[in-house]
């Protein structure tokens, strides 16, 4: 009788730190800064995922010609674990991130990493590393799984090998300032994706040829950009790497319209449950085209009250301020709206285990 090799190896770090020293740097978290003891390591090669590693987070050592660094075969994709109130942890819609992180990586031509290894490897990594996981409302341990081409050949041609690679980081708020209304850039110069191409990917290259245009809102004193449709340079369709809300009241009902998914638009995984957690809320729903010009038009009116930005990092953030070439306004006064504030806490309550998780969302870890 043959028995099969496990598919992860854990050999724990020599160098944990202690609890004062990891205390002393939860302390003050900010997003991404931070990094826990260990990572995950899984090689595919031969045309198979193969045994992987949990081992101390650390560089990795790649030859020079491999063809992520010279043609941009990398994906990645972004979840949270919570503490609970009765001690364990929890991630939130991880077979989602899962199933995203396969779209991405057809997209670009690399291999689908079976949903049982993906989430087995965020198992293994937060119960090796729970006590990194926060313990206040609005914190987490953000886990971020990506996949990088190590084929070291120049020739433009997909890659054979490729390395997955997830590590966490123990989170505080995305933006400096916390839950307080951002100020946004309406990008005319720079379009971030056009159909047909990556948009509906989580691709290393949609981020890199945005930041341009990110700089570019930062000079112009705000926070984030907003995008265009890069056919017509008219229709709204996501700020940074987020989703955007816009909150309508009309004939005595709150209406959450989103942009459609036309391909060019990241699924946000933290979109599709606020859609959900709206109609849970006796909120209307809508998914359509939004242009810039009704977006003026429903501000001035009255129509639209709130506006706000959600993704796994930044959960749910308040849209205050946009700027653009030729027109600013402001929005609900600058300042926190209650459809916004409502949905906040109604998703965070969720994710920690104070309501009922009546959708199954949250993968129970440990």
């Amino acid at each position: 009788m043959t028995t099969s090799l496990p598919r992860l190896v854990v050999t724990p770090s020599a160098t944990i730190l202690d609890d004062a020293e990891r205390a002393e740097r939860m302390s003050h978290l900010s997003f991404g800064r931070t990094f826990t003891d260990h990572m995950v390591l899984i090689a595919y090669r031969d045309g198979a995922w193969q045994q992987g590693t949990v081992q101390a987070y650390g560089p990795l050592s790649l030859d020079p010609s491999c063809s992520s660094l010279h043609y941009g075969q990398s994906i990645f994709e972004g979840f949270k674990a919570f503490a609970q109130p009765d001690g364990g942890v929890k991630t939130f819609r991880p077979r989602a991130n899962a199933d995203r992180f396969n779209r991405s990586a057809r997209r670009l031509a690399m291999p689908d990493m079976a949903p049982e290894l993906f989430m087995e490897a965020a198992d293994t990594l937060i119960t090796l590393e729970r006590r990194w996981v926060p313990q206040q409302v609005g914190e987490s341990l953000y886990l971020r799984p990506l996949m990088i081409a190590t084929d070291p050949f120049l020739g433009v041609r997909p890659s054979r090998e490729y390395l997955f690679v997830l590590f966490g980081s123990p989170a505080g708020a995305y933006f400096p300032q916390g839950v307080k209304a951002v100020t946004v850039w309406i990008s005319e110069d720079y379009v971030r994706a056009a159909p047909g191409g990556t948009g509906e990917a989580k691709c290393a290259g949609n981020y890199a040829a945005s930041l341009v245009a990110q700089a570019q809102a930062e000079q112009k004193g705000c926070d984030q950009v907003v995008w265009l449709d890069a056919v017509q340079r008219e229709y709204v369709e996501e700020m940074g790497g987020m989703n955007l809300f816009f909150v309508y009241r009309e004939n005595g009902k709150t209406v959450l319209v989103t942009p459609e998914l036309t391909g060019t638009l990241l699924p946000g995984i933290t979109r599709a449950s606020l859609l959900q957690l709206g109609r849970d809320l006796g909120f209307e729903t809508e998914e359509r085209k939004l242009s810039v010009r009704q977006w003026r038009d429903d501000v001035a009116s009255g129509r639209m009250s709130e506006v706000f930005a959600c993704g796994t990092a930044a959960v749910i953030t308040p849209v205050g301020f946009v700027k653009a070439n030729g027109f600013e306004m402001t929005i609900n006064g600058g300042e926190n709206g209650p459809v916004t504030m409502a949905l906040r806490e109604a998703l965070l309550a969720i994710q920690h285990g104070t309501a009922p998780d009546v959708h199954g969302w949250m993968h129970t870890v440990c």
